[in-house]
């Protein structure tokens, strides 16, 4: 079962999601779920955080190789990404 991971860290202290992109410290509002399939098995789901600004970019990189599962917001990650 996924469990959204504002769930599982209901203990009460806020989760910062920040930006994956080189440099950035905003807020990520955004997940570019990926796979490297050289990499990683099938079932595995690798995210890169994105702000407004970096998510198209982010997404752009992975899906020029082939990688871009799909790009989500941040809050319907799930235990199973990462």
């Amino acid at each position: 079962m996924n469990v959204p991971l504002s769930a599982a860290h209901a203990s009460g202290a806020d989760v910062e999601h920040v930006c994956s992109a080189k440099g950035c410290r905003r807020t990520a509002a955004h997940a570019v779920v990926w796979n490297n399939p050289t990499l990683h098995t099938p079932d595995r789901r690798k995210v890169w955080l994105a702000c407004d600004e970096h998510e198209k970019p982010l997404a752009d990189f992975v899906a020029l190789r082939g990688f871009l599962i799909e790009v989500v917001p941040v809050d319907r990650l799930t235990d199973a990404d990462g």
